[in-house]
């Protein structure tokens, strides 16, 4: 399909912003104008990614950007899926702020500075997937970064925005450039930026090692990937819900893109080694990630930490093929690539659903503090059970989509004998145990988050008073939470939709999976797993309605009502109950201590003293405190002293450049 459709809706996209403000930004029409259009556009978008699916790569050159050397777009399977990935998401994300962002809805204070941004914002994703030469990509790119940028600084009168913001930005910044220096690697000498020059181009082995690292580096950072992660957890929460169910379920994806491109279309095969920090960064993200959100308080910075754990699980997917690559066995990267692209599509959907959720609750409540919460399920029951898919589908359970992109991957680990390098040996089953032990930590982290959230009693007022969102909010989270339950019972059509992209990056597919009874996946060979999405929902179903009817046939029908108690005793106190810190205290005490330097005091009083008890708690980050504190104090440092430049006389000034030049020709003369 000619990259020409998706251009012409992106530019659509671009002038949204415009009519937004022309229309009057306090104005009903202006939101529904540009989330409406959004909507629309989007669906073209994800439609155009479709097609491209199934068709074979076109590519576009238009005279933009550099002057007598153009633009270049292409749209080939692996930028439609991301495609359909970024617009699905783009959609359901504007339809939600059609309820969440209009005038007067809870928006923050300041909803109207969202408008210009927020299509421009989606273009730039868009248009970093279609271009196809360095300069279009980066531009795009960081575009992209701006954009997003300006949305997380939506409420720039909190100084907990500005300075997540602030975070956002240098690491955007830090991203970009990595990016830059890794496609000058793969450009060389001659500086042929044109991803099908780099195809051609073969750089050495060093050269390609060097590459990967870069892009590796700055794709992880913009994704979230440890120990690139720190801004995520700050700047996620930060922006509106929608903005952030595009960041965290959409944009982390781009960066997903960003490193496919490159480590498996531009740079041929890479050695066996190269997988090895793919696999080490992933592992690592994933359990991290999700160890961290089990300590978290506030409802949208569990979610954040949350992405950490699930592109870590992406990446490794994506080490798992690099490595089965470089040992010439394309059908196990083909699983494993699939996995991770399945894996992609999962995510988008049940990451934007939690975080519209977290909206939600917001919206109604007034608040995101766990701690404050409880007893919504009662004056928040739609928005309860699709976050409730929701948490089931992000903790991996079965008949969900986040359930067979994490069997998947382990299927493909299970296929690691066959592998000869002694480091990938050692590195597949280690990843292995890491996702184990990931997948439990995430069901124990989304039971306390839906557990104190939502059921129990109100633990606040606010908790208490709580009201239902409008049904454009509702809609976009049923839809959510609809696509990741077919992505549980029919992955067959996925994974044959992903077929294309696998043949076109290693040259073989998975085995076709639709026509199997019972619309049954078998990965690799019946005799050594298989999964069947259908009759576990049938089972599931047909168990619940067994034991309802059960219990309505054998139980009392009389309604009983009667105070909630504590060890037997009435007791009307709210604080009887679990909290999100007493909850996750047995694996704060036994995994938090040695990974984040967790500790306790216990203060009490002494005798005949009025004064209260109290406990202090501490939870640090290492990466935080041993990678970029030090760095930003020797910034500050350096920043200080060097501010007496600025107070120079002209005198001192030509004298400064006269030394600078002397000191440039010596370094010429010795190089040369």
């Amino acid at each position: 399909m000619t990259p020409a459709v998706p251009l012409v809706l992106l530019a659509g996209l671009g002038a949204l912003g415009p009519l937004g403000v022309a229309l009057g930004p306090a104005r009903p029409r202006a939101h529904r104008a540009v989330y409406g259009g959004a909507i629309a556009l989007c669906a073209g978008l994800a439609a155009s990614g479709l097609v491209a699916l199934f068709t074979a790569p076109a590519s576009l050159r238009l005279p933009l950007f550099l002057p007598w050397i153009g633009a270049r777009f292409a749209l080939d399977p692996l930028a439609g899926f991301f495609l359909v990935v970024v617009d699905l998401g783009g959609a359901a994300a504007s339809l939600y702020a059609l309820g969440y962002a209009a005038p007067g809805g809870h928006h923050g204070p300041a909803p109207d500075r969202v408008l210009p941004f927020y299509p421009v914002f989606l273009a730039a994703m868009n248009l970093v997937l279609l271009a196809a030469d360095a300069f279009g990509f980066l531009l795009a790119w960081e575009v992209m970064s701006l954009a997003s940028w300006a949305l997380v600084l939506a409420d720039h009168r909190d100084a907990a925005a500005r300075s997540a913001a602030y975070l956002y930005l240098l690491m955007a910044t830090l991203s970009g450039l990595l990016l830059l220096f890794g496609f000058g690697a793969l450009a060389g000498p001659a500086g042929g930026y044109g991803f099908a020059a780099m195809r051609a181009a073969h750089p050495s082995t060093a050269t390609a090692a060097a590459a990967l690292l870069l892009v590796l580096a700055g794709a992880g950072a913009k994704a979230g990937l440890i120990p690139l992660h720190a801004w995520l957890p700050e700047a996620h929460p930060a922006a509106p819900s929608h903005v952030s169910a595009l960041m965290s379920g959409v944009m982390t994806k781009v960066a997903v893109y960003a490193f496919i491109r490159v480590a498996f279309d531009l740079l041929g095969r890479p050695p066996w080694w190269a997988a090895i920090p793919v696999l080490v960064l992933g592992g690592a993200s994933a359990v991290l990630g999700v160890l961290r959100g089990m300590f978290e308080r506030d409802l949208k910075r569990v979610l954040a930490q949350s992405t950490i754990e699930n592109i870590g699980i992406i990446f490794i997917g994506l080490g798992l093929a690099m490595a089965f690559r470089a040992d010439g066995d394309p059908a196990a990267a083909a699983l494993a690539l699939t996995a991770a692209l399945f894996h992609v599509l999962g995510h988008a959907a049940m990451k934007s659903l939690l975080f519209m959720g977290a909206g939600a609750v917001q919206s109604g409540s007034g608040t995101r503090r766990l701690d404050r919460l409880g007893g919504l399920i009662r004056r928040m029951p739609g928005t309860a059970f699709w976050v409730l898919i929701g948490c089931a589908a992000i903790a991996g359970l079965p008949p969900l989509g986040g359930f067979v992109s994490e069997w998947l991957t382990f299927q493909a680990i299970l296929l690691h004998p066959d592998l000869p390098q002694w480091g990938l040996k050692v590195m597949v089953p280690a990843d292995g145990a890491l996702l184990a032990l990931a997948a439990a930590l995430a069901a124990a982290c989304f039971v306390r988050l839906f557990g104190v959230a939502f059921l129990g009693r109100p633990r606040s007022p606010e908790a208490a008073a709580a009201r239902e969102v409008d049904g454009f909010q509702r809609a976009a989270m049923a839809g959510l939470a609809v696509l990741s339950l077919l992505l549980g019972i029919v992955p067959g059509a996925v994974i044959d939709a992903l077929a294309p992209v696998t043949r076109g990056l290693l040259g073989a597919p998975m085995p076709s999976q639709l026509g199997r009874p019972w619309l049954k996946i078998v990965p690799v060979a019946a005799a050594r797993s298989s999964y069947d999405g259908l009759l576990i929902l049938i089972f599931v179903a047909a168990a619940a309605a067994v034991t309802a009817a059960a219990i309505h046939r054998f139980a009392s029908r009389a309604v009983r009502r009667a105070p909630a108690w504590d060890c037997g005793f009435p007791d009307p106190s709210p604080a009887t109950q679990y909290t999100a810190d007493s909850f996750a205290q047995p694996i704060r005490r036994v995994l938090a201590a040695p990974l984040f330097g967790a500790s306790e005091r216990v203060f009490m009083p002494p005798p005949g003293e009025t004064a209260p008890a109290r406990i202090e708690k501490y939870l640090g980050d290492p990466i935080w405190d041993l990678g970029y504190a030090p760095v930003a104090g020797f910034v500050a440092f350096a920043a200080r002293r060097l501010n007496a430049l600025q107070f120079l006389t002209i005198r001192r000034y030509l004298m400064a450049v006269f030394l600078a030049l002397i000191a440039l020709l010596l370094t010429v003369a010795l190089w040369s």
